[in-house]
């Protein structure tokens, strides 16, 4: 019920909007906020509602008489909050353009170009990545990291933890041969005599 007058409500003001300039233009995130708020309380006070068991009669009757007292007074003043928002955001605005006419003209450049500079931190940070990848760092190091695993294993096994017995070796030479582009034959990749091979995919 109250979701619907919110929804009622904002078909009402885009109805508006279409005539006349409302919108704001450095204030929006409070009116989207305040919107939000709105539909979080709606959605709680329906969930007590639905909850409210045998007090649920009353409830409904306390609503409609709240209803018919706040009602007239509400679409009297309905459009004041945002109003008040958009003097609010017109007085912003003629602050920022008259902030905007004494600073300099450097530091405008500076700011445009620390903007472009973050909107492209993405592609260069893939650009970083693949040259990474293509320079072969990240290889290096994963097999470096394999290798000691292996090392480890076998050490533990040699001085007798059984438990090192059964963890599996990393095949770094069949990674290795996958990597460079020999191209993976469907080889048996594990063989034991108490196990099936497992094939290359």
């Amino acid at each position: 019920m109250v979701e619907e007058d919110l929804r009622s409500q904002a078909e009402m003001r885009k109805e508006e909007d279409d005539g006349e300039q409302r919108q704001l233009k450095y204030l929006e995130f409070v009116q989207v906020a305040t919107i939000h708020a709105m539909m979080c309380f709606s959605n709680l006070y329906c969930y007590a509602k639905d909850k409210a068991g045998p007090l649920k009669p009353g409830v409904e009757t306390v609503e409609g008489t709240v209803k018919s007292v706040v009602g007239p007074v509400y679409d009297m003043f309905h459009d004041v909050p945002i109003e008040v928002l958009l003097y609010v955001d017109r007085k912003v605005e003629a602050s920022v353009t008259e902030l905007n006419r004494h600073v300099p003209p450097i530091i405008k450049q500076a700011s445009s170009q620390a903007f472009s500079a973050a909107q492209s931190a993405p592609e260069v940070a893939r650009a970083v990545a693949s040259e990474v990848k293509r320079s072969g760092v990240v290889d290096t190091a994963s097999a470096y990291c394999t290798e000691k695993y292996n090392q480890t294993v076998r050490s533990t096994a040699e001085k007798g933890y059984r438990v090192s017995s059964y963890l599996p070796l990393v095949p770094t030479e069949r990674i290795a041969k996958v990597f460079s582009g020999a191209g993976a034959e469907s080889e048996p990749l594990l063989t034991n005599d108490n196990e099936a091979t497992v094939a290359a995919h």
